[in-house]
């Protein structure tokens, strides 16, 4: 007669406790990265969003000196809760060979928004075209 063994040894339940705790432990691992790109993202689509409505009011205002930077910050409330800021400067990017005041030249905004991620701070610029006239001031 044969002795019919069900179930399993020690050894193959121990096995399998570790297979299990070493997947289990990537897919945290992978889980925790994916949660802080996405925070990541999100900061990103938040500053892009602020981004665009600076610059949107940058090439509006016909007032802005040339070559002389201006900057702001951004309130708690329009970021999101970050600390955030901009800083933009226009420069003459092409106009005639002999220019005076009144005539046109094509203005390059050139617009930095940052943000602080913690400890880190995260920024990108953004350039931005508009016709204008020289002042004379300009000169």
């Amino acid at each position: 007669m044969k002795k019919s063994t069900r179930g399993f040894t020690l050894l193959e339940v121990l096995v399998a406790t570790a297979i299990m705790g070493i997947a289990v432990s990537g897919v945290l691992g992978g889980l925790t990265a994916a949660s802080r790109n996405a925070s990541r993202l999100t900061q990103y689509d938040r500053a892009t969003i602020l981004a665009r409505q600076v610059m949107d009011g940058l090439l509006a205002d016909e007032t802005l000196p040339r070559k002389v930077p201006v900057e702001g910050r951004f309130a708690p409330v329009q970021s999101g809760g970050l600390e955030a800021g901009w800083r933009a400067v226009v420069t003459p990017f092409e106009s005639l060979q002999t220019p005076g005041p009144g005539a046109l030249v094509l203005d390059q905004i050139r617009l930095e928004v940052w943000w602080m991620d913690g400890p880190t701070r995260r920024a990108f610029s953004v350039d931005g075209y508009r016709r204008a006239l020289f002042r004379a001031e300009d000169f």
